[in-house]
């Protein structure tokens, strides 16, 4: 027969095929033809149709161009039946055995279903509208379910010989391992976001497995990026975080998590996505290392480390953690301690922040204040312009109970924290002694042990005698006891000299200059 019909697909590819034919079978194609009058029905051929958002574009026309000429009689494979079932629909064609041929779906081999989703991304909308998409992936996913951590090997990757712009061949090889429970995720990575997320809402629906479903969309993030334009980048993370946030947060791994914030950083994701990270990063936060937290500054602020952040992180760790769940709480507690001391010698670094920084977290999160003491110690070293107020809000934070006697004799004698600070250290110590003396003598025949930063001071009383140990309390508190007195006096002396000099100001011009009284080291 004569190729007298010319048609244009999607306008990537021109074919010549017989009008008579393609009508025999295509609704559309005859009803094109009977509405066009004799009087404008051209006369020189052949006739040319454009068809436009024709599924599966020229391969998939090329496919159903053959099944015409062959009468209905091509060889329908799991291969060909999706792209000819969508092109065959378009057309207007009733064929139900095409349809019928789509309900063995379900015995397809692993390899073949890994083409039918590619097949199915191709043709969408269309496959989604026909439930081919859903079927296909149901059976797919059923197949990973249901494998038992080994690849379904029940089929050739070559044995369908299929051919419809997909490569059916298994990526399933030396990256992975057939024995890895991540088998699967290599065969899925070719999935554009817009239909990963449809994916995985499915995968979320038949109850796989929310840690593998974790894993997968890491690893395809991880893996794909490289291929995505910049847009596609942000879209494609965005839709990861969103899919990540459904899940079971026990499922999901904060180092993954922190991977996808570096990557987010650079894209400028939508704040409501980065604030969904942010809140899951947080809930993790017992399982972050320091290196986690030393995120960079944004450029242009100043500083060296995105403060902020980690603020933001604390904040959601603090709304999701229970009292009773101690342990994380301590384990946050001494990450934060480690922090501190990094972001400490940071010049830029605020003093009403770094306070922010030491006071985001209840007494409860720390046993020991002596690292919190260190930390506000350097910073002071490095911040050498700061008022007493200043300081002395930043040392409100430290229980001085909570500091072993060793860092609590340093406090005392360092002169960048406030007077009134030693003071309360000394008086805290005085207290604690004073507690020990009463145990030790109310309780004579039992041990007495404190623990302070890993080192037991344990007293032994029980057929010990404490008088020459009581006599050494004694003196100890003595002489704390007049440090304290001492100490009194100094600020009395600052306040009075303080007075005086404001005074002086008002009367006169001449500024006086005094010398005021050291603290005694």
């Amino acid at each position: 027969m004569a190729c007298d019909l010319e048609v244009d697909v999607n306008g990537e590819e021109t074919f010549f095929v017989s009008k008579e034919i393609l009508s025999f079978f295509s609704g559309r194609t005859k009803n094109l033809f009977n509405t066009l009058s004799p009087a404008v029905k051209p006369v020189t051929f052949p006739l040319k149709v454009i068809l436009h958002e024709f599924p599966g574009g020229a391969e998939a026309f090329e496919l159903f161009a053959q099944y015409c000429y062959s009468f209905g009689n091509l060889q329908i494979t799991p291969c060909n039946i999706l792209p000819l079932l969508c092109a065959a629909i378009f057309m207007e064609v009733n064929e139900p055995n095409l349809v019928k041929f789509t309900e063995t779906i379900q015995t397809w081999s692993w390899f073949d279903l890994v083409a039918g989703l590619k097949q199915c991304q191709e043709l969408f909308p269309l496959s989604e509208k026909l439930g081919l998409f859903e079927k296909v992936t149901g059976a797919l996913l059923e197949k990973v379910a249901f494998s038992n951590d080994t690849s379904p090997m029940d089929a050739s990757p070559d044995s369908s010989m299929c051919r419809f712009s997909c490569d059916t061949k298994s990526t399933i090889s030396t990256k992975t391992g057939t024995n890895s429970r991540n088998w699967w995720f290599e065969d899925l990575g070719f999935l554009k976001p817009e239909i990963l997320e449809k994916v995985v809402k499915i995968m979320v629906s038949q109850k796989l497995d929310h840690g593998a479903i974790a894993r997968f969309l890491f690893y395809y993030l991880k893996s794909g990026l490289s291929s995505f334009t910049t847009e596609e980048k942000k879209y494609a993370t965005e839709a990861t975080i969103g899919l990540l946030d459904s899940l079971n947060r026990e499922s999901v791994s904060c180092r993954g998590l922190f991977g996808i914030l570096r990557i987010s950083v650079p894209l400028k994701i939508n704040l409501s996505h980065r604030d969904k990270l942010e809140a899951m990063i947080g809930y993790k936060l017992d399982q972050a290392t320091l290196d986690n937290l030393l995120i960079p500054a944004p450029v242009g602020s100043g500083s060296l480390y995105d403060v902020n952040t980690v603020l933001r992180f604390l904040g959601y760790f603090s709304k999701s953690i229970m009292c009773e769940v101690l342990p994380r709480l301590k384990k946050v507690g001494s990450l934060m301690d480690l922090y501190l001391a990094e972001v400490a010698p940071d010049p830029a670094l605020k003093p009403a922040k770094f306070a922010e920084l030491t006071s985001a977290l209840p007494p409860l999160a720390r046993d020991c204040h002596d690292s919190l003491y260190r930390a506000i110690d350097i910073f002071f070293q490095v911040h050498t312009r700061l008022t007493e107020e200043e300081k002395t809000k930043i040392c409100s934070v430290i229980i001085y109970e909570k500091l072993t006697s060793e860092f609590c004799k340093q406090l005392t004698k360092n002169p960048k924290f406030p007077p009134r600070t030693a003071i309360r250290a000394l008086a805290s110590q005085h207290s604690m002694l004073r507690s020990l003396l009463h145990e030790s003598n109310a309780q004579p025949l039992k041990s007495i042990s404190r623990n302070y930063d890993d080192d037991q001071v344990i007293l032994y009383a029980k057929r010990v005698d404490l008088t020459m140990e009581n006599e050494n309390l004694k003196a100890v508190l003595e002489g704390m006891h007049w440090r304290v007195m001492e100490l009194e006096k100094i600020c009395g002396k600052l306040k009075g000299q303080m007075t005086n000099m404001k005074s002086s100001r008002k009367h006169s011009s001449i500024v006086c200059r005094s010398s005021l009284p050291r603290l005694c080291s």
